[in-house]
């Protein structure tokens, strides 16, 4: 790490959960070490915190994680660059709505993304579309690259054919180590900044709201994360949950025990999911890395993998990672607020991507994406991946643009279907090509069942 030019806190921050890995640790947490979170505080009862929210404005960063190429839809840039909206990305609407709360609050608010190195040129020169977003901090910080360990005897794995094969990311709890070595956390609490709202560039949803902003300031909190209702679609993502008698915890599904997968997906046991929008209090983040040699200490990860992906002939190695939602067990009254599910609009598959590009969101004036429908009405959407999974090829099948799914409850395509201009889908449909055949839905059609 050091030869790569890591800087000597990153380099710390891997040693502790190698160190660990060496020592024979899982990082599992047993169900018999949980309990289930029943109650918490929900953002349409905090009551009227909308006018503290925007005086808080000015000492609020937005900062969204960046790091992602979107290669599972085979992508070689930032994901975060993929037309949403006619032809406004990501980043731009991200952008937009930033621009939005400065016009409201008059604050500074400024954006700052954690890119990768392989997002960051990219992605700067899209922003610089937006020149009305400078500010007095820099547009972006780089997360780091760790080693993987080879599984049979815990060395770094070496891979010529492919170096970069020898290297992860090292999860997105990565940001608070990346917010000390670039200086960027000390840039912030320079210039004034106390609060930061942090969230995922391909979640359009999760937009500051002044009024969640205002109570987390008047509350005190050091740490607040928001989470959603689990539905079925969740049963395999990560839990919200409490130390018997103590604070509450992030449980993800690497860090379950096979002999407790039925309890994990309980969706009524464990009732709440992180949807990875979390609130900050710099002054405090900044005296607890500091109290801890700038190693937080979250909670490690293991990940098993074979250096190349899908050839079970080539080594296992362990990614060790950690979750940025982690921290709420890191820090003394931390909490969790409940939000609607319209706060929690990520893209990672072409499905959600369809379904986001679709009259089933609008953009608000403020840039908001906002459900047209209920919801709990959201269509469930499943594309044959062997067709659909890679953004040019789901591009080629819609070439006039999406079909309106305002009034469809399921859509599952199977086989080589391309849909033509102003089609509607309603209720449940399932549409099916001809084995080795292309089915071509016409222009204007109407599918039912």
């Amino acid at each position: 790490m050091l030869d790569a030019g890591l800087p000597p806190v990153a380099v710390d921050t891997f040693r502790h959960y190698w160190d660990q890995l060496q020592s024979g640790t899982t990082g599992l947490v047993p169900e018999a070490e949980i309990e289930p979170v029943e109650a918490l505080p929900d953002l349409r009862a905090l009551g009227d915190h909308e006018a503290e929210g925007r005086r808080a404005l000015d000492a609020t960063v937005v900062v969204k994680l960046n790091g992602g190429l979107g290669t599972s839809m085979g992508m070689t840039r930032a994901k975060s660059l993929l037309p949403v909206k006619g032809d406004r990305c990501f980043l731009d609407v991200v952008a937009e709505q930033v621009l939005a709360l400065r016009a409201d609050g008059g604050g500074r608010l400024p954006l700052v993304l954690m890119n990768s190195f392989r997002t960051r040129a990219d992605s700067l020169a899209r922003l610089s579309r937006h020149p009305r977003l400078g500010s007095d901090l820099p547009a972006d910080f780089l997360q780091h690259k760790v080693p993987r360990i080879r599984v049979d005897d815990g060395t770094a794995v070496s891979w010529p054919d492919d170096p970069a094969a020898e290297w992860c990311p090292p999860g997105h709890g990565d940001l608070y180590t990346a917010l000390v070595t670039s200086g960027m956390l000390d840039r912030m609490l320079e210039g004034g900044y106390r609060y930061a709202f942090v969230s995922n560039a391909d979640n359009l949803g999760a937009v500051l709201d002044p009024n969640l902003l205002g109570w987390f300031a008047r509350e005190g909190l050091p740490f607040l994360m928001e989470v959603a209702d689990r539905t079925e679609a969740d049963r395999k993502g990560g839990h919200l949950a409490r130390r018997p008698g103590g604070g509450l915890l992030l449980r993800e599904s690497a860090q379950c025990p096979a002999e407790d997968e039925a309890a994990f997906q309980d969706v009524e046991r464990h009732r709440y999911f992180n949807t990875n929008s979390l609130w900050l209090h710099l002054p405090t983040l900044a005296r607890v890395l500091e109290e801890r040699d700038h190693v937080l200490g979250l909670p490690m990860i293991r990940n098993e993998k074979n250096v190349v992906p899908g050839d079970p002939d080539t080594p296992r190695v362990y990614q060790l990672e950690t979750a940025m939602g982690a921290a709420i067990a890191v820090f003394e009254g931390a909490q969790a607020v409940r939000v609607p599910r319209t706060r929690f609009a990520p893209v990672k598959t072409t499905d959600d991507l369809l379904v986001v590009r679709s009259d089933v969101y609008a953009l608000s004036p403020r840039a908001e994406m906002l459900p047209t429908v209920a919801p709990d009405a959201l269509p469930m959407v499943k594309l044959d991946p062997r067709f659909f999974r890679l953004v040019d090829d789901f591009d080629a099948r819609f070439p006039a643009g999406p079909p309106s799914l305002r009034g469809c409850r399921r859509l599952e395509v199977r086989g080589d279907v391309h849909f033509g201009r102003d089609v509607v889908v309603a209720g449940s449909v399932e549409i099916e090509a001809p084995d080795d055949a292309r089915r071509d839905v016409p222009d204007g059609s109407v599918l039912r069942g």
